[in-house]
C-alpha cells in the first residue's frame, strides 16, 4: 500500500522535489482563511509558505472549508501538507507546501472556527469564497438583506450561515473579549473587493449594533487586492501521476500555471507577512491592477468559456487555439476594453494582452469551459458590464462585449446547440430555467426577461438600446447559426448588424 503524504513521509520524497525547510512544529497560526479551495492553496498559501521559509513563523494558516468536509478530510490526515504542481509546455514541477497548519469544516466545527477567528493571535482573515459567497447584489454591491442566510443571521447570530454573518459574529466576540485589531483580506474577483466587503460588514453590523459598527470602522482594516493565477480543477489522473512521481499518495494536490500575481493595498491593522519578499506587490491603490485583470483576463476568459462551450469545446486551450475565437478576444480586449483602462505603473497593456493569449493557450493546463462558466450572474457585472457602460458613455462600439453577454444568455438558456441539456451552475439557475421555459423558441423575449433581472442589470443598461438591441441581435444569431459562425462574422465585422 502506498503511504500517505504527511510529516513522517516528508523526508522520503525524491530530492528533486521542493519541500518546507523550516520547523513546521514551530509554526503558529496567524491567518484564518475562509474558503480553502484549490485557488487559495495554489496562490496565497504558496506566498505564505515562502514567508515561513524566511523565518516568519507566526503566519501559519488555519484553512476553513465552508460548504463541504472534503478538503478537510483530505488534508487533515496529511497534517496540512499538499503538492503544488506547476504545468506548462516546458514541463511539470512539484513542490510540497507546509503553510496550512490546520483545516476545519465549518459545518461540523463551528465553535472551533469562531474561536480561531476570535483569538488575539489571529491577525489576518483572508477569503476566497467566490463572488456568490458574499450574499450581495452584484449589480449594486449592496448587501442582499432578503437573502435567506442573511435574514437568518440578522435574526439569530448565534450560529451564522453566511460569510458576512460569520465575520460580524467573530468581530463582535473579538470586541467583547480583547478588542485587538484585525485585517480582513478579500481575494475574490470583485471590484474594490476590500471596500465592498467593508460595506457589507458595516451594513450588517449597523442592523444589529451601531456601536459594534463604529468599532469595526475604527479597528478593522479591509485592504483591496488583485489575485491572478489559472487553477483548473484537480483530476483523478493528476492525483495518480503525482503519487507516482512522489512515491507517496497526496489526496489534495493543486495544479496551476507558472504565472502568479498578487497586488495588495498596503493597509493592515495588526502587522502583515512579508508577502512582498515572496513576489507580491504592495501598493497604495489596487484599482488600476484590478480593473486590468477583471476587464482583460476575467472578461475574455468568461467570453471564451461561453462561446467555446456553445461551439462544443471542453477546454479553454482548445477555444484559444481557434483563430476566430482568438480574433474575438484580441479585438474585444484591444478595441473595447483597453480604452477604458489606466495602465498600472510599469505595465504595457499590449504585452499584458499577449501574455493572456499565451496563458489561455497552455495545453498542459486543461481548464474546463464549463468550470469558468459557473456563476455568471455574479461575474458579469464585475467583468464585462462596467466596460460596456464606459464604452457607451464614451460613444465607442460595445458590440464585441455585447456578444459575450449574449453568449452568457444563450448558455443559461440551458440547452446547447445539439439540443442537449446544459447543467447551469448559478445562484439564479432556477430563475433562468423558468424564463427559458416561458420563452421557449423566442430569443428576443428571453433576452428581455433577462434584462429585467435587477440583480444583474441596473436600469441604466436595461433601458439602454445601444446595449439591449445589440445583445438581442447577437442572441438571435447564436440561436440561428451557432456560436462558431457568429464569432467568425463578429471578427470580420465587429458588429451584429452586418
Amino acid at each position: 500500500m502506498v503511504k500517505r503524504l504527511d510529516l513522517s513521509t516528508l523526508d522520503r520524497l525524491p530530492p528533486e522535489f521542493a519541500r518546507p525547510h523550516y520547523s513546521i512544529a514551530d509554526v503558529g497560526i496567524g491567518i484564518v482563511h475562509l474558503g480553502i479551495g484549490a485557488f487559495h492553496r495554489a496562490h496565497q498559501a504558496i506566498y505564505t509558505d515562502d514567508v515561513l521559509a524566511r523565518g516568519e513563523l507566526a503566519w501559519g494558516i488555519c484553512g476553513v472549508s465552508l460548504r463541504a468536509a472534503g478538503v478537510r478530510d483530505r488534508l487533515a490526515p496529511q497534517q496540512g501538507l499538499y503538492t503544488s504542481i506547476t504545468k506548462d509546455v516546458d514541463g511539470i514541477s512539484r513542490r510540497v507546501v507546509g503553510s496550512v497548519r490546520e483545516v476545519l469544516f465549518y459545518g461540523e466545527q463551528r465553535d472551533k472556527v469562531l474561536q480561531r477567528l476570535t483569538v488575539r493571535e489571529t491577525r489576518i482573515v483572508s477569503l476566497t469564497v467566490t463572488e456568490k459567497g458574499y450574499c450581495h447584489e452584484p449589480a449594486t454591491g449592496r448587501l442582499n438583506v432578503d437573502h435567506p442566510d442573511i435574514a437568518h443571521d440578522l435574526a439569530s447570530l448565534a450560529k451564522p450561515r453566511s460569510v458576512v454573518g460569520l465575520l460580524v459574529a467573530a468581530l463582535r466576540e473579538r470586541r467583547r473579549t480583547h478588542g485587538a485589531p484585525l485585517t480582513i483580506v478579500c481575494c475574490d474577483n470583485l471590484t474594490q473587493n476590500g471596500g465592498l466587503v467593508l460595506g457589507l460588514v458595516m451594513t450588517f453590523a449597523n442592523l444589529i449594533d451601531s456601536e459594534l459598527a463604529d468599532w469595526i470602522g475604527r479597528e478593522i482594516a479591509f485592504p483591496s487586492t488583485m489575485v491572478d493565477r489559472i487553477v483548473p480543477a484537480t483530476t483523478a489522473r493528476d492525483i495518480d501521476e503525482n503519487a507516482e512521481a512522489l512515491g507517496v499518495k497526496d489526496e489534495a494536490p493543486v495544479v496551476h500555471e507558472p504565472f502568479s500575481q498578487w497586488v495588495i493595498e498596503d493597509r493592515f491593522a495588526a502587522g502583515r507577512p512579508a508577502w512582498d519578499l515572496a513576489g507580491a506587490t504592495f501598493v497604495r491603490a489596487v484599482d488600476p491592477y484590478e480593473a486590468m485583470k477583471l476587464r482583460l483576463l476575467n472578461a475574455s476568459h468568461s467570453g471564451l468559456a461561453y462561446l467555446g462551450f456553445l461551439a462544443g469545446y471542453e477546454y479553454i486551450y482548445q477555444v484559444a487555439a481557434q483563430p476566430d475565437f482568438l480574433g474575438w478576444m484580441r479585438r474585444f480586449t484591444a478595441e473595447e476594453v483597453t480604452p477604458t483602462l489606466a495602465p498600472p505603473p510599469g505595465i504595457d497593456l499590449r504585452d499584458y494582452r499577449e501574455t493572456l493569449v499565451r496563458r489561455f493557450r497552455n495545453p498542459a493546463l486543461p481548464h474546463r469551459t464549463q468550470q469558468i462558466a459557473m456563476d455568471g450572474s455574479q461575474k458579469l457585472p464585475q467583468r464585462i458590464l462596467g466596460t460596456i457602460r464606459d464604452g457607451i458613455a464614451a460613444g465607442r462600439s460595445v458590440a464585441l462585449g455585447c456578444l459575450a453577454v449574449a453568449a452568457w444568455m444563450r448558455y443559461v438558456y440551458g440547452e446547447d446547440e445539439r439540443g442537449e441539456r446544459i447543467e447551469v451552475s448559478d445562484p439564479l439557475a432556477p430563475v433562468f430555467a423558468s424564463l427559458a421555459a416561458k420563452h421557449r423558441g423566442d430569443p428576443r423575449a428571453f433576452a428581455q426577461s433577462l434584462f429585467a433581472e435587477e440583480a444583474i442589470f441596473d436600469d441604466d443598461l436595461h433601458n439602454e438600446p445601444r446595449f439591449t438591441d445589440v445583445v438581442t441581435r447577437w442572441l438571435e444569431m447564436l440561436f440561428a447559426i451557432g456560436s462558431a459562425t457568429t464569432v467568425a462574422r463578429a471578427v470580420v465585422s465587429g458588429t451584429s448588424s452586418e
